[in-house]
């Protein structure tokens, strides 16, 4: 198995295990677990060669979605773009502005005044 599907195979153990967490109502388990997939799929997309192809886009959706589950939609708005300037397959492409358009419809709810804080990149 490569590295790229070894670190996505990570992410979504992580996920999952978020999602548990999630379900049982421990927001802040949850949360590290989302931040700890998020990373592996960062680190998936950086270890990919092609960046073209469907493997491409379908990692930057996923992390996207990730972004969006650790309150991260500018994150999630720039994975989602990035994929989007590429030529993704067409359902892929259409996933993609799902999460853009749910990540527009969040940052848009967030309190007049208010700003989304997200963790610095490193």
């Amino acid at each position: 198995m490569s590295k790229v599907s070894d670190l996505h195979n990570k992410a979504m153990e992580f996920a999952d295990r978020a999602d548990m967490e999630r379900r049982q109502n421990n927001e802040k388990r949850a949360a590290e677990f989302f931040e700890q997939a998020l990373e592996f799929e960062l680190a998936a997309i950086a270890e990919l060669c092609d960046q073209d192809g469907l493997t491409w886009s379908v990692l930057h959706r996923s992390a996207g979605w990730l972004a969006l589950d650790c309150n991260r939609p500018r994150l999630a708005e720039q994975l989602a773009c990035k994929a989007l300037a590429g030529d993704p397959h067409p359902e892929i492409a259409e996933e993609l502005r799902d999460l853009l358009a749910e990540t527009y419809a969040r940052m848009h709810r967030k309190p007049k005044g208010a700003s989304v804080v997200e963790p610095a990149d490193n």
